[in-house]
């Protein structure tokens, strides 16, 4: 028979996750009936359940309206919540690994670093190929980290204070790298690439979906497996060695994940800032510390949140359209100040 406390966790992750997931559907919902392209809401979902062959339905919907709805709404909701699960996901390791409230893949300059490996990869031509982009903008996102963690001593428990600046100083280097491309970049593309950097979904392709869920995926199982030992670290080193934890071999998995996951999202959507830092705060403040709740909670909380910010982006000034970068740093800038001005 189970412990008590243990079937106690277990069906409160199962709350939890189950109320976010349908958070996560209304929210999707609510973006895909939105839009500066004016199609009726019954005319969406009738159009919907005519597609996947609903009996007695008829399409009310004209061709053009058929391409918005199936091959840009919804991929772009898609790509919007895997891309905010991601990021998300990615801030709840690097924030517990590191000790440090305020670290998430931008600030630690692991986005930038995805950012120039995906660069590096359209340079030398590597777009067309599988896995080319996505391949060295995870191999970027995990040398950014590398940098961080060697330049702030991060070493057993010492003092985790110089993470901050280290994440300032690799960043720094990076966006320099990530100016130097951009000016050697032909300029019929200059626009296109700096709207991409600024963080933007528009430019993923259907195929993208497929290849971001999968790296989104295996990053999370190594992460959901490794999420108890993840409690222990929260403790100290020496803690979570007492206990057997293999605690190398455990930062080395869950840095190497939340960079996999962090490249993904960059390859497709650039460089959107501050989504690790604000959803992971907001499910420790709902939902505790336990990591076993907190990374399902994030997913789907920063898939939501994605979607939300990304319907703003296409609805705030149409017909045009913001980068949703802009978007999440409006929102994320000052939540960084009050979480700095309250950790000093």
């Amino acid at each position: 028979m189970s412990h008590p406390v243990s079937h106690l966790t277990l069906s409160r992750i199962f709350r939890v996750c189950l109320f976010l997931l349908v958070f996560l559907a209304a929210v999707s919902v609510l973006s895909l009936v939105t839009g500066p392209a004016p199609i009726g809401r019954t005319a969406v979902f009738k159009g919907i359940l005519a597609a996947v062959r609903f009996p007695g339905v008829s399409d009310p919907l004209n061709g053009a309206e058929q391409t918005i709805l199936f091959s840009i709404r919804i991929p772009r909701i898609v790509i919007a919540g895997l891309v905010g699960a991601a990021l998300s996901c990615a801030g709840i390791v690097f924030q517990g690994l590191l000790r440090n409230p305020l670290a998430d893949p931008y600030v630690l300059g692991v986005s930038g670093g995805a950012a120039v490996g995906a660069i590096v990869a359209i340079v030398i031509g590597l777009g067309g190929l599988p896995f080319g982009i996505t391949g060295l903008a995870f191999a970027g996102g995990l040398l950014s980290i590398l940098l961080v963690w060697g330049l702030s001593g991060m070493t057993g428990d010492r003092r985790t204070d110089r993470t901050l600046l280290s994440g300032v100083i690799v960043n720094a280097f990076f966006s320099a790298l990530i100016l130097f491309f951009v000016s050697i970049t032909g300029s019929e593309k200059i626009h296109s690439v700096l709207f991409w950097l600024m963080g933007d979904l528009g430019m993923a392709e259907e195929n993208d979906l497929l290849w971001v869920a999968l790296f989104l995926m295996t990053g999370f199982a190594v992460m959901y497996l490794h999420a108890r030992d993840l409690n222990v670290l929260l403790i100290g080193e020496e803690a979570a060695l007492q206990l057997g934890i293999p605690v190398k071999r455990t930062r080395i998995l869950l840095l190497i994940s939340a960079s996999l996951v962090t490249g993904a999202a960059v390859s497709v959507a650039g460089i959107i800032g501050f989504v690790g830092l604000m959803v992971p705060h907001i499910v420790r403040m709902l939902f505790g510390s336990d990591h076993r709740l907190l990374l399902p909670a994030a997913v789907l909380l920063g898939g939501s949140f994605l979607i939300a910010a990304d319907t703003v982006a296409r609805m705030v000034l149409a017909p045009a359209e913001l980068p949703v970068g802009v978007v999440t740093a409006l929102c994320g800038a000052p939540y960084f100040a009050y979480l700095m001005k309250r950790s000093t």
